[in-house]
């Protein structure tokens, strides 16, 4: 089980994977980074700054991320809170037009896997990812 970054870790822009959020703690392995590894079969790579619409769609799909679960430590995610989802959930809010922002430089490589950067770009943090840095 990873409990540190993995200095070989790298971010879908290329550089050194970066914490995507402590509090609420995310992650597989729940260390506050979109890192995977051979048991992570929902492959929860990316770096997502949750909304109230993705939150029902997710309920909706039947992974209700907004219920505090006391005993799985989970505190319930709320709009605004960042959150380390399955690629394959992401690209599917994608598609449905519900897509929430993404955090690039805290999204694991791997999510390149599943998605494509083209796509990723455009729900970019604010700030995070601008045309003139292509």
């Amino acid at each position: 089980m990873a409990t540190l970054q993995d200095s070989r870790d790298k971010n879908v822009l290329g550089g050194d994977l970066k914490c995507c959020c402590k509090s609420p703690l995310t992650g597989f392995y729940r260390n506050g980074y979109c890192q995977t590894g051979p048991t992570d079969f929902g492959r929860h790579v990316v770096c997502a700054q949750v909304t109230a619409e993705f939150l029902q769609f997710s309920k909706a799909r039947g992974n209700d991320l907004s219920t505090p679960q006391p005993a799985y430590q989970f505190p319930g995610l709320k709009p605004g809170d960042k959150w380390c989802l399955c690629a394959a959930r992401w690209q599917e809010a994608k598609d449905a037009g519900m897509a929430p922002l993404v955090d690039l430089s805290a999204t694991h490589v791997s999510a390149l896997e599943v998605i494509n950067l083209d796509a990723l770009i455009p729900h970019a943090l604010p700030g995070q990812f601008s045309p003139e840095e292509e």
